[in-house]
Order: structure tokens, then C-alpha cells, then sequence
């Protein structure tokens, strides 16, 4: 299995066009790496980093907003970066146009028009303008008053005196780092192999690969100075659970249920077009990742809002309140898991429209073996996708969970545990099976062979 492996991407520098995208597609991940690691002028960014060291030494944990945040900046907003609101304003905006696209009709029949495609993309950037400048200034705010923002904080982050030139020009700064990641993301997604904003995101979160390989290291040789805690059972264990972890994550993103659809013999003019058989493929995961995100980001604000209520208004029961959100609390695990399965069900019920799908199956004259065309058509679908997302949703529940569990009864960082499951996994396992997908469409114009057996990646189809 290695041999194949080795060969292939041996293979993959063989062909001419292949290599120069994946040269390109590397440097241009380094200059973002860069961008993450520049410092914004006028600000002290290794005393912030110093206090989040601090901090994760401290607690271990990474159950909140910023820690989710930088999860996706790759610890740009640690140092103060100029890339420190990463692309999540890019993201944002293009997710807010597509749920947008769902209700407003305006926007759904420009979705399906010939060039509609990319005036929804220009939408999705003037968004994204807007959003980095509010983001920004909110960002720039949270570093001048660091003592509000960063519980336990002490020190001074901004080092110009003038407020109003720190902040117009810290907005603007993050801005642009915010534009030149999603310009280098689109000449990723144009010039080099994947997709480029994926592929930012992803080389963010392997960033950190190397603090938990550190961190994993002194859990079985610790410095002389400190006690042995683990032994070498405890470390097959984490082998054999990341190994069943990344299976399983690779099995769930690539299964899909292929609902076979046949096809009437028919005439366009003076062309028949004969019948035939095809499937339509309905992934077991189709949501993806949001579904995670969404529940983590917005059960970390109440706990947020009513611990700061708590400490404002000295009132026992919103402290008691705001503990319930921590990720240490059953009640979170619970409400977790219910809101994850919520959005699954959301987000398939905005993305997937079972009435178009129904209704262009009947106009290329397609329908389901034994299901009527039309609205029984939708209904069926419906019910099908009910089922699948249901499956999808559990499963995202489990691999969500995994992170949070681990620290808590295994005694682990967050730093180790967030490459056991979660987004980070998710992501990861997610962006690298399409990089190969791409990549393995190259070898395969080549009569090179692909990744595993038969020329293809699993699953495929």
C-alpha cells in the first residue's frame, strides 16, 4: 500500500502540468503561512502569544470563540498577525449568500441563469469587504481593551498612542491580509490542485501539527525533572483510536447512497435520444462540516454572555448558568449534540431543493424505478434524504464529541485532542481526499494509476 502511494505521487511529478501546480499550489500556501505570522505594526504580539502558551498549559482546553477562531487563522490572532481574521470573512459571506439564495427569489433564479454564477461571487465579495471592516474594527477594539477580551490579561498590546489612527489603520491591515488570502485562494483554485480556501484553512490546522506531536512526546518522556505519567498501552490506544477515527471519517465523507434513475427513450426534433440507467448520488455526509460549527459557535455565547453577567451584576445563578455552556458540563454535551443534528437537518433542507431536482428529472424524461414522477418524485427524495442525514448528523455528533471527551477523561491538551476528531479532522481528511481527487484526475489522462486500486479513489463511484 505504501509502494502504490510512494509511486503515485512519483508519478505525479512525471507530468509536467501536474508538478507546476503542485510547485505553485506549495508556494503560495507558504506566503499565507506568512501572512499568519506577520505582525501588525503598533502591536505587541508575542505578549499575546506568550498569555494563550500560558493559558493552554494552564487549562488545556480550547472550548472558546477565540480558541475557534484560531483554529482557523492558524494562530494568527495569537500574534496579531495581519492575517488574523483569516478567511473565515470570506467563508461567512459566501455561506450568508447561499441561505439567502434559498428564500429570496431574486437571488435563487440568478443562482440558475448563465453567468448568474458569478455576479453571485462578486455578491459574496463586496460581502466580504463589509465584513472584514466590521470585523476588524471589533478586532482591533478587543486588542486595545485586552483585559475584557483575554480573561486574566495583563500588559499593554497596543504601542500607538493615537486610538483612531490605531484602530482605522489596524481595520484596514486586516482587511487586506482578509482580501489577499481569498486572492491567493482563488489562484490556488485556478492555477494549482484543490481548493485553495480549503486548503488555507486545512495548512492552518496542520500548523499546529507539530505543538501536539511536542506535547504528545512529554506525555510518554517527560524532562528529567518531571514524572513519568503514561505507558506504552495508553499509547497504542490513541494509535488505534486516531486509526479508527480517520477510517471512519474517510468511510462517512465518501459514502453516498446512489439512487438509481432510468431513462425513456425519446425525440428532440429529428434526434432520438436513447434510454438508460444512472444514479443519483446522495452523500451520507452531505453536510459537511457546518453543521459542527455552528453548534460550537453558538453554544460558546451564552456561557460567554451570562459569565460576564455574573461577574457584572455579582448574581450567583447566571455564574452557575454560564457553567452549564462550559465544555466540562453534561448539559453542554447534550445541547452539542441536539444542535449539530438541528443544523444537519437546516442545512440540507436549504442546500438540497428535492422539488428542482424532481422537476429536471422529469424534463430529461428521468424517474425512479417504481416512483412516479413529479411530486411522488420529491417525496421520496425527502424521505431519503431524512434518512441519510440522520446517519450524517449522528456521526458528526460522535466525531464532534471525541475532542472535548478526551481532554476531559483522558487528561489530554486540547492542542492533542483537537487532531483526534472535530473540525480539525473534518477538515483536514475532508480537503486532503479532494486534493487527491483532483490530482489523481491528472494520472489518470496520463494512463498513470491512481491513488489505490482500479485507478480511482473509493468511493467515487
Amino acid at each position: 500500500m505504501l509502494g502504490q502511494l510512494f509511486k503515485t505521487f512519483s508519478n505525479c511529478l512525471k507530468i509536467p502540468e501536474l508538478r507546476s501546480r503542485i510547485l505553485f499550489t506549495g508556494l503560495v500556501l507558504i506566503v499565507a503561512r506568512l501572512v499568519s505570522m506577520t505582525p501588525v505594526p503598533g502591536l505587541n504580539g508575542a505578549e499575546l502569544s506568550a498569555y494563550f502558551q500560558k493559558l493552554a498549559e494552564q487549562s488545556g482546553g480550547g472550548n472558546s470563540v477565540v480558541a475557534l477562531y484560531s483554529l482557523f487563522t492558524g494562530g494568527a490572532i495569537e500574534r496579531c498577525a495581519v492575517g488574523a481574521l483569516g478567511i473565515m470573512p470570506y467563508i461567512s459571506a459566501t455561506i450568508i449568500i447561499q441561505l439567502l439564495s434559498a428564500v429570496i427569489p431574486g437571488l435563487n433564479k440568478l443562482v440558475r441563469e448563465e453567468g448568474g454564477r458569478s455576479k453571485i461571487v462578486a455578491y459574496g465579495r463586496y460581502l466580504t469587504v463589509l465584513l472584514c471592516l466590521g470585523q476588524g474594527l471589533v478586532m482591533a477594539l478587543g486588542w486595545q481593551n485586552p483585559e475584557a477580551t483575554f480573561p486574566g490579561f495583563t500588559g499593554r498590546l497596543v504601542l500607538i498612542d493615537n486610538p483612531w489612527v490605531y484602530r482605522i489603520q489596524t481595520t484596514v491591515i486586516l482587511t487586506t491580509g482578509t482580501l489577499l488570502l481569498m486572492w491567493l485562494g482563488e489562484q490556488i483554485t485556478e492555477r494549482g490542485i484543490g481548493n485553495g480556501v480549503s486548503l488555507i484553512i486545512t495548512i492552518g490546522i496542520l500548523a499546529r501539527l507539530p505543538i501536539a506531536i511536542k506535547d504528545l512526546w512529554f506525555k510518554f518522556f517527560p524532562p528529567a525533572d518531571m514524572p513519568r505519567t503514561t505507558n506504552w498501552m495508553y499509547g497504542v490506544f490513541l494509535l488505534i483510536l486516531l486509526v479508527v477515527v480517520v477510517a471512519g471519517v474517510i468511510m462517512i465523507s465518501q459514502g453516498q447512497r446512489k439512487l438509481p434513475v432510468q431513462y425513456a427513450q425519446r425525440a428532440v426534433g429529428r434526434k432520438v435520444y436513447s434510454g438508460g440507467t444512472s444514479y443519483i448520488p446522495l452523500k451520507v455526509n452531505y453536510t459537511g462540516v457546518m453543521p459542527v460549527i455552528f453548534a460550537q459557535a453558538i453554544l460558546m455565547i451564552p456561557g460567554m454572555l451570562f459569565q460576564k453577567l455574573g461577574q457584572v451584576y455579582n448574581l450567583e445563578v447566571f455564574i452557575k448558568i454560564g457553567t452549564l455552556f462550559s465544555y466540562s458540563s453534561w448539559f453542554y454535551f447534550v445541547a452539542e449534540a441536539l444542535m449539530i443534528l438541528f443544523f444537519s437537518y437546516f442545512w440540507v433542507a436549504t442546500q438540497f431543493n428535492e422539488l428542482q431536482v424532481a422537476d429536471d428529472l422529469k424534463k430529461h424524461g428521468g424517474y425512479i424505478p417504481g416512483i412516479r414522477p413529479g411530486q411522488a418524485t420529491a417525496d421520496a427524495l425527502h424521505r431519503i434524504m431524512n434518512r441519510i442525514t440522520f446517519a450524517g448528523g449522528v456521526f458528526l455528533v460522535i466525531i464532534a464529541l471525541i475532542p472535548t471527551l478526551m481532554t476531559r477523561f483522558l487528561n489530554l491538551d486540547y492542542s492533542i485532542t483537537q487532531f483526534f476528531g472535530g473540525t480539525s479532522m473534518l477538515i483536514t481528511v475532508g480537503v486532503l481526499l479532494d486534493t487527491m481527487r483532483q490530482m489523481e484526475s491528472f494520472l489518470l489522462m496520463r494512463h498513470y494509476d491512481g491513488f489505490l486500486k482500479k485507478g480511482r479513489v473509493k468511493g467515487r463511484g
